[in-house]
C-alpha cells in the first residue's frame, strides 16, 4: 500500500521541480467554434480535448480525458474507464449525448451504459464538449447539452505500445497500430486492463480492441470503424447506493460506423450506418442471501442517415438530413420492445456582415411510441473586436424515457418500478456570453438557463416507500460558467474552469433519488509544465453537490523522455487521500499510483 511518507515525497518531486529556460511552443487550450461533426458550424462556446498534444499525465481511457473540463463525471472509480455517469450543467446522467463521430450512441436500456464506449485513447483524436444545445442539430437526450468522441484517421505509419501497474493490483496494456497504403488507411488497437478493486467487490476486468478503415476516394473520404469491448466488474452498491449489495456485472459491446463524405460540386453528401449491440448481465447481490435476482439484458440500434450540405450564396451554409432509427430490447426484466423513429432536421449558417454570425437548425423527430417532437436552436455570434465577441443562443431540447424508466421493476430492500406511462422531457436552455483572446490568453464567461418540463426521476413518499418513475411539470436550472486559458511564460501555461449551477426542483413532497445530486460548484485548475527532459502536469478539482460537503482533489502527472521514441510515466490521483463520495453511499478510491512506460515507433 502506497503509504504517507511515499506519498510526500512523490509530491515534493511533483512540486518541487526545478524551473528552466527550455522553449515552451505550445498556445494554451481555447474554447472551440466550430464543432467539426456533420460540416456544421455552431457558434456557442465548446470545449475541447486534442489527443495530438503532448500530455504529462497519461489517461487509460477517452472518458477519463474529460476530468478537466466542466463535466461532471460520476464514476466508481474513474481510473479504471469502467462505469461514469455524465452531467453537464446540472442535469441527470440520462440527460447528456453521446456522439460517435457526430452519431448518437446513448443506450436504450439505461445511460448507467454510455460510458461503455469500445474505443481506446489511441483510437480518440479529439473530445469535445457541447454545454447546452445539441438535440435539434445530433438528436435526443441533449437536455444537458452533447459529448462527441472523434476517432482518428490513419494518416501515417505509427505503432504505440503502453503498459502501467499502480496499487490496488492495477495494471493495463495497450498496444495500437496505424498504416497508410496510398488511398488505404487502417487502424488496429488492443487493450486489456484488470484491478483487484481499491475494496470489497471493485474488482473489475476490461478488454477493447477495435479496427479502422479509410478509403480516400477522388471526391470524398470513406470511414469504417468497429469496436468490441468486454467488461466484468464489482458493482457494490452502485444502483442501490447505501444499502450494501455486492452486486456483480457483465457487459458486452459491439459498435460498427459506416459513413461516406463526399463533395460533389460543391454539394457535400454524408450517408452513415450505425450498428449498436450491447449485453448486460447484472447480478444484485452474487451471495445469493438477500438476494437471488438475476437480470440479462441485450439492445440493438440502427441508425441509417444521410445530410447534405450546400452553400447557397446569401443564405450561407444550408444542410438537410433525413435519419431513420430503430431500437430493440430482448430483457428477462424488461421484456421484449422495439421503437422506431423518423426525423428531418435543417440547419443554416450564414456571416451576414464582418462582425455577425448566425446559424438555425430544426428537427422533427416522429416516435413510434411517443408523439412527434420538434427541438429547433438560433445562435449568434457579434463580435466587438478583433480580440473579442459576444454569443447568444436558445435552443429547444427533448428526451425519451429509457427502457429501464418504462418497464422496470425489481424485489430488492426498496423496490424500483418503471412506469409505461412516462412522457418524453423537454426544456429550453438559453444563454449570453463573452470571450476575449490574445495571443498567449483565453477568457470566456457565460450564464445559462434552462426550463425543463417533464423531467423524469425515481422517487418515493413516507406513503409510497418504494422508487418509482414519474414526470414532473417543471424545474428551471440557473448557471454561470468562466474558463480561462493563460501562458504564464515559456515553460508554464494554465488551464481553468469554474460552473456553477443552481437548480430549483418541483419536488411535490417527494424525495428524488437522481435530482439533488449535481455540482453547484465545479473547478478545474491545471498547471502545465514544459521541462528539458519531459512534462509535467499538476491538476485541482473541487466539487460540492447541495447539502453536501464539498471535496478538493489533487492530481499530477510527470513523464520523462528516454529518446524520442520511449519514455516512462508516473501519475498519481487523490494525492491527498481525500474521503469523498462522488454518489452518495458509494466511496471513492484513496491516493492512487501508477507507473509505466510507453514506446512509440
Amino acid at each position: 500500500m502506497f503509504n504517507i511518507k511515499l506519498g510526500g515525497f512523490f509530491i515534493a518531486i511533483l512540486l518541487l521541480l526545478p524551473q528552466s529556460s527550455f522553449s515552451y511552443e505550445e498556445s494554451p487550450k481555447e474554447l472551440e467554434t466550430v464543432v467539426v461533426t456533420k460540416q456544421k458550424q455552431f457558434l456557442l462556446n465548446a470545449y475541447a480535448t486534442d489527443n495530438s498534444e503532448v500530455r504529462a499525465f497519461d489517461y487509460q481511457s477517452g472518458v477519463e480525458e474529460l476530468t478537466g473540463l466542466p463535466v461532471d463525471l460520476q464514476s466508481r472509480s474513474l481510473q479504471s474507464g469502467i462505469q461514469t455517469d455524465f452531467s453537464l450543467r446540472g442535469s441527470s446522467f440520462q440527460q447528456v449525448l453521446i456522439l460517435l463521430n457526430g452519431q448518437r450512441i446513448n443506450d436504450p436500456q439505461t445511460a448507467h451504459h454510455n460510458s461503455d464506449i469500445p474505443f481506446t485513447k489511441e483510437d480518440i483524436k479529439k473530445i469535445e464538449v457541447i454545454p447546452g444545445a445539441g438535440s435539434s442539430l445530433f438528436g435526443p437526450d441533449a437536455i444537458g447539452g452533447a459529448i462527441n468522441f472523434a476517432l482518428k484517421a490513419p494518416e501515417e505509419r505509427k505503432a504505440v505500445w503502453e503498459f502501467g501497474a499502480g496499487n490496488n493490483r492495477n495494471g493495463y496494456s495497450l498496444f495500437s497500430f496505424n498504416d497508410k497504403f496510398k488511398e488505404l488507411g487502417l487502424r488496429l488497437s488492443v487493450e486489456d486492463a484488470q484491478s483487484k478493486g481499491f475494496r470489497y467487490d471493485t474488482d473489475y476486468k476490461k478488454f477493447t480492441t477495435s479496427l479502422g478503415a479509410y478509403l480516400q476516394l477522388p471526391d470524398g473520404v470513406w470511414e469504417n470503424n468497429f469496436g468490441y469491448q468486454e467488461k466484468a466488474f464489482g458493482a457494490y452498491d452502485f444502483y442501490t447506493p447505501g444499502l450494501g449489495y455486492p452486486s456483480e456485472e457483465w457487459t458486452k459491446t459491439y459498435l460498427l460506423n459506416s459513413g461516406l463524405t463526399l463533395d460533389s460540386g460543391g454539394l457535400l453528401i454524408k450517408p452513415n450506418f450505425l450498428w449498436r449491440r450491447h449485453f448486460d448481465k447484472f447480478v444484485l447481490d452474487k451471495t445469493q442471501v438477500r438476494s437471488s435476482s438475476v437480470n440479462h439484458h441485450r439492445t440493438d440500434m440502427y441508425t441509417p442517415s444521410i445530410y447534405f450540405q450546400k452553400a447557397a450564396g446569401l443564405l450561407g451554409k444550408v444542410g438537410l438530413g433525413l435519419e431513420w432509427g430503430q431500437e430493440r430490447i430482448t430483457s428477462t426484466n424488461l421484456g421484449r420492445h422495439n421503437r422506431d423513429h423518423q426525423s428531418i432536421f435543417l440547419d443554416d449558417s450564414v456571416g451576414i456582415t464582418q462582425r455577425w454570425d448566425l446559424g438555425f437548425s430544426f428537427r422533427l423527430d416522429d416516435f413510434s411510441d411517443f408523439d412527434k417532437v420538434y427541438t429547433g436552436s438560433s445562435s449568434a455570434r457579434f463580435k466587438l473586436t478583433d480580440d473579442s465577441a459576444l454569443n447568444f443562443g436558445i435552443s429547444r431540447s427533448m428526451r425519451v424515457p429509457s427502457f429501464t424508466e418504462l418497464y422496470y421493476s425489481d424485489n430488492s430492500a426498496i423496490p424500483t418500478i418503471g412506469n409505461a406511462d412516462l412522457a418524453a422531457e423537454k426544456a429550453w436552455n438559453y444563454q449570453a456570453g463573452f470571450e476575449y483572446k490574445q495571443e498567449g490568453f483565453f477568457s470566456s464567461f457565460t450564464f445559462f438557463l434552462r426550463q425543463e418540463r417533464n423531467m423524469i426521476d425515481w422517487v418515493r413518499s413516507p406513503a409510497v416507500p418504494e422508487w418509482q418513475a414519474r414526470n414532473f411539470t417543471h424545474d428551471n436550472v440557473f448557471g454561470v460558467e468562466y474558463s480561462l486559458s493563460k501562458k504564464i511564460n515559456r515553460i508554464l501555461s494554465l488551464d481553468a474552469n469554474y460552473t456553477y449551477t443552481d437548480k430549483n426542483i418541483d419536488n411535490q413532497g417527494y424525495l428524488y433519488k437522481y435530482g439533488p445530486n449535481y455540482a453547484r460548484h465545479l473547478v478545474n485548475t491545471i498547471f502545465n509544465l514544459q521541462l528539458p527532459f519531459g512534462r509535467q502536469e499538476i491538476g485541482f478539482q473541487y466539487k460540492e453537490r447541495p447539502g453536501r460537503r464539498g471535496w478538493l482533489l489533487m492530481n499530477a502527472g510527470l513523464n520523462y523522455d528516454l529518446n524520442k521514441n520511449s519514455k516512462i510515466f508516473l501519475n498519481s490521483t487523490n494525492i491527498l487521500n481525500v474521503e469523498y463520495q462522488d454518489i452518495t453511499g458509494i466511496p471513492q478510491p484513496g491516493r492512487y499510483v501508477e507507473a509505466g512506460f510507453r514506446l512509440e515507433w
